[in-house]
């Protein structure tokens, strides 16, 4: 049963030393067992604080590549070695660096959903909850925000003061969302607030109530005095609501806000890897690690500026 499992690995990580830290996305089987749930820089920052040897991470490979880098002292497992993130994957450091060449050498500001290795070969990281104010606080009028082009769109549109460069790229799931769906969901739902994730495309964003990163679209759900609430992000987190927030209603803006490579992790894959029969253990060169942890470090800066 799963409780059966679910008790074996709070037995075990509590034997082995281990913190379990999953993403929001994932399963609710897991999210119970977790020690820390949250968006992808938020597990990094608490494994950085944790004291365990050992970082089980429930999620895909550039948050296990993240934790590493601001903990390198740690062991870090990736439960599922098979998740991984189109989006974070979709270029490589060489493609970015030729066209920074090519193209007036603008500053790189990487979303936080790429690899070490583009992360080694930015200037600036940011989260979708602070890439706004990081991008106004850059001193600098020329940008090329990677990978999500809707996320960069929606930066772009808000400050228009500065060149926003962006290439075609982004979340398959979030940006497959169409302006359709979003009307429809209001239709059935019309006494719902529309929440909606930045990397939607921008005809979708347009007819929301609340546009932000998941752990904002929930902290408002959770706030707020309304009762219905149609959610446009990953539908994991409608769920997840669900269970906090009992006395309101939560709709999937579409059943199709399915991330295959976040529902790849199992219960019984963090059971093999709190056992140290499973996962896949994260390593990074010093090299790609220190450059990367150059990008967040100027991100942290940015954040603290008024």
């Amino acid at each position: 049963m799963i409780s059966d499992i679910q008790s074996e690995i709070i037995k075990l990580k509590k034997e082995k030393g281990v913190t379990i830290f999953a993403h929001t996305y994932q399963s609710h089987d897991i999210i119970e067992i977790a020690d820390v749930v949250g968006d992808s820089f938020f597990l990094s920052k608490k494994a950085k604080e944790d004291k365990n040897p050992i970082a089980v991470v429930c999620g895909v490979h550039f948050m296990a590549e993240t934790v590493k880098m601001l903990s390198p002292e740690k062991t870090v497992i990736l439960a599922n070695e098979t998740a991984g993130c189109p989006m974070a994957e979709q270029f490589t450091a060489e493609e970015i660096l030729k066209f920074k060449a090519e193209n007036n050498n603008p500053t790189v500001v990487s979303y936080i959903n790429t690899t070490a290795e583009i992360k080694a070969v930015s200037d600036i990281a940011v989260t979708s909850g602070s890439a706004l104010k990081i991008c106004k606080n850059a001193k600098t009028d020329n940008i090329l925000f990677i990978p999500d082009c809707n996320l960069g769109n929606y930066i772009k549109e808000n400050i228009p003061e500065k060149k926003v460069t962006l290439i075609d790229g982004g979340c398959p799931v979030h940006s497959a969302i169409t302006e359709e769906e979003a009307i429809k969901a209001k239709e059935l739902h019309p006494d719902a607030l529309f929440l909606v994730h930045p990397e939607c495309k921008p005809c979708v964003v347009k007819h929301a109530d609340y546009v932000g990163s998941t752990a904002g679209i929930m902290e408002y759900a959770r706030n707020s005095d309304k009762k219905e609430f149609i959610i446009g992000t990953e539908n994991s987190v409608v769920e997840h609501l669900q269970f906090e927030c009992p006395d309101k209603k939560f709709y999937p803006l579409s059943k199709n806000l399915i991330c295959i490579d976040m529902r790849a992790t199992t219960l019984n894959d963090v059971l093999n890897a709190v056992k140290g029969e499973g996962g896949k253990e994260i390593t990074l060169s010093d090299e790609i690690s220190e450059k990367a942890v150059h990008c967040i470090n100027e991100m942290l800066r940015l954040e603290n500026i008024q």
